[in-house]
């Protein structure tokens, strides 16, 4: 019996118009790191893609001159993913590049609705790029901007030469209210060690709370005049498994398009080991983790990041899980 391929990291990189994704998507594919990337970009033409990286034109995928394949989405995701596979040994990973207007959650879900696109490859993480200068002017109008800080599980605040260092606090808390669980990270002209963004996993299941269980000791509520907002429910007290599947289930069926991201380390009872669970809008994931350390308080820390998310009724129905 053959041993399954392993499959393919997908980094999607996503921001807002004029944030700097195209600067970042250009240092990766002219950088020397040794690696080679699949890169899928939204429409071809948009993308300032210097037309003296591209070698050859094959239909829709692009060779680059440093081995790098480029594609378009002009055609069907699934579709172009599935061209790639055939030659999945010409390339190391896979990053997608959505236009500054997207909600890149559909683009999220390709990696775990299709069965073969499972199968074969494995989505790395949502990194999003945010323009310092203009984000506070822009983010209460724009409800792209702030979903796409609410995916995030790396953000990096581009152009921090173009503002003070109180405007960038204010841009920090105010991205921190959105997304109080991505790693974040000050950038001019996107220049940062491409290990910070490419191939971190840290959408992975096993990794994506290893930020370790203190990591909501900072988290403050606050008055939300955001379309999008977060909130942490934490229990001291162990959980029923049972009925915290069920409420979980239930929530996601009743909020679920408006749950942006959701993520936790839960504590069940008589259970010895840590419970890891995240949510992209109505898509839900959990596994056991790794054992409890002796040192370790078991506390339950769940945080949502969502659209106008009555929290009163979640954490309601959160508390009546305690067992």
């Amino acid at each position: 019996m053959q041993p399954a391929s392993p499959q393919t990291p997908v980094t999607v990189l996503t921001g807002f118009l004029g944030s700097g994704k195209t600067t970042l998507l250009n240092r990766i594919l002219t950088e020397s790191h040794g690696k080679k990337y699949a890169v899928i970009v939204n429409e071809f033409g948009e993308v300032g893609i210097d037309n003296d990286l591209i070698v050859d034109a094959d239909e829709e995928i692009f060779e680059m001159n440093n081995g790098c394949i480029c594609c378009t989405v002009r055609g069907d995701l699934i579709r172009i993913i599935d061209g790639l596979m055939r030659r999945r040994d010409r390339f190391d990973a896979i990053l997608v590049e959505t236009t500054g207007l997207a909600d890149p959650a559909p683009v999220a879900q390709t990696f775990f609705v299709d069965d073969d696109v499972r199968l074969k490859t494995k989505l790395d993480s949502i990194v999003t790029v945010v323009d310092a200068k203009h984000l506070l002017g822009e983010i209460d109008s724009a409800h792209e901007a702030q979903e796409q800080l609410a995916f995030a599980d790396t953000i990096l605040i581009n152009k921090t030469d173009l503002v003070s260092a109180d405007e960038l606090k204010r841009v920090e808390e105010r991205v921190r209210r959105i997304n109080p669980t991505a790693t974040m990270h000050q950038t001019q002209r996107c220049d940062i060690d491409l290990d910070q963004v490419l191939g971190r996993g840290a959408f992975d299941l096993d990794r994506v709370l290893e930020i370790e269980p203190d990591f909501l000791d900072e988290f403050h509520e606050h008055e939300h005049d955001d379309h999008v907002s977060s909130f942490a429910l934490v229990a001291k007290e162990p959980l029923d498994p049972e009925r915290f599947m069920r409420w979980l289930s239930v929530i996601v069926q009743h909020f679920g398009m408006d749950i942006l991201r959701m993520k936790g380390i839960i504590s069940f009872k008589d259970d010895d080991d840590r419970f890891v669970v995240q949510a992209v809008h109505m898509l839900l994931d959990g596994a056991h983790q790794r054992p409890w350390k002796p040192d370790e308080e078991r506390v339950t820390r769940l945080v949502f990041i969502g659209r106008n998310l009555p929290k009163d009724v979640i954490e309601t129905g959160f508390n009546a899980c305690r067992a």
